[in-house]
């Protein structure tokens, strides 16, 4: 053992004020990153299941198996999914409501229509209830669907209620065979989920489908905007975070350095330099600091698990597109933002550090 590890090891740090704010400080900034990467994850994942991650378009798309396979061939897709889309009006007793019915391919019966529980409660109907949609052309068609779902929903930013129904029936409501449909929803795999990445695939899909590609973020720019502001707004707490615990560190190390005056001079006086000390006093002052991060990682690991469970922070999804706060655990992300906090503490740690070259053994040594 290196003497300034053994000479660390009998030092006593006193502040727990420091190691509970340092602990708060980790906790923000670990519960910060997971909330931003819940509501990418949530928003993202949303947006897939409603329209896509590319929604490949014409007047009418013709399916078949060459283009289908020239679509998965693309680097990066996932999954192709058919999809019709009809506007409509629904009637029910509480009254009218203006509707996207989405035809996908689905098990279970005909005239069946999954809504989601923002249409369910404004219209009172749940499963098993009746649901009569009037599809508005040059002719009126009327379909009667059965409640088959209730499903949890994502608000879109032009509040428009996407109800499911199976593709069939709405190739039957259009007069189109089994092979046309209104788009193609592509959905990629989660590494390209930024804006550019989309916008990229969006253009090989294009090139080779034949087809308009759209990608979400650019449908959706609202939502990718928002998205944007919170990493701002995470980068900037982060920053906060790190030079709160920096400068509390600052200050308990501080403390100590002037409680131990006595031993600093006797350490010089026995020849152990500045940077010998400065590393005891570093030494200690990065345990506090990993005790901090440890106790601040463990809470933020409880309220994770809570969170993901229970989802009992709730949010109104009008403002925040989304019912409760999600929490989405980047292990990777997690540790590479602590490592990088830590580093910058113990840079600020350096600071205080400089007043051991100011102590001259031959008072302190006198004073005791």
């Amino acid at each position: 053992m290196s003497p300034e590890s053994l000479i660390s090891s009998r030092l006593d740090f006193r502040g727990r004020i420091t190691v509970v704010a340092t602990a708060v400080s980790f906790f923000v900034i670990i519960v910060s990153l997971l909330v931003v990467d819940g509501f990418r994850r949530e928003i993202r994942g949303g947006i897939g299941s409603l329209m896509g991650d590319v929604q490949l378009t014409a007047d009418v798309v013709e399916t078949s198996d060459s283009l289908l396979s020239a679509i998965m061939a693309v680097k990066g897709v996932e999954s192709v999914t058919p999809a019709i889309y009809r506007t409509a009006v629904v009637k029910t007793d509480a009254g009218l409501q203006g509707v996207l019915v989405k035809g996908l391919p689905m098990e279970g019966e005909s005239l069946t229509v999954s809504i989601p529980k923002s249409l369910s409660r404004k219209l009172g109907v749940g499963p098993g209830d009746a649901l009569t949609t009037y599809f508005i052309g040059e002719k009126v068609k009327v379909r009667k669907f059965s409640v088959s779902e209730v499903s949890s929903d994502m608000l879109l930013p032009d509040d428009r209620a996407i109800v499911q129904v199976p593709l069939a029936d709405l190739q039957r409501v259009n007069g189109w065979d089994s092979t046309l449909v209104s788009a193609l929803e592509v959905g990629l795999l989660p590494r390209y989920d930024d804006a550019s990445a989309q916008r990229a695939k969006a253009q090989e899909l294009s090139a080779a489908s034949s087809l308009r590609a759209d990608a979400a973020v650019d449908r959706y720019s609202r939502l990718f905007e928002w998205l944007g502001l919170l990493d701002y707004n995470v980068a900037a707490i982060l920053l906060l975070m790190t030079l709160v615990a920096g400068f509390n560190m600052v200050s308990g190390l501080l403390i100590m350095l002037f409680r131990n005056t006595g031993t600093i001079g006797t350490l010089k006086a026995l020849g152990m330099g500045n940077r010998g000390l400065a590393k005891v006093f570093l030494r200690v002052a990065s345990g506090v600091t990993l005790k901090g991060l440890a106790w601040g990682g463990g809470a933020a690991a409880v309220f994770a698990l809570v969170q993901s469970t229970t989802h009992v922070l709730r949010l109104n999804p009008e403002n925040y597109f989304v019912s409760y706060v999600p929490v989405d655990v980047n292990v990777l992300k997690i540790i590479a933002v602590c490592a990088a906090a830590y580093a910058v503490i113990m840079l600020i740690l350096l600071l205080p550090t400089l007043f051991i070259s100011r102590v001259d053994p031959a008072e302190t040594v006198r004073v005791k």
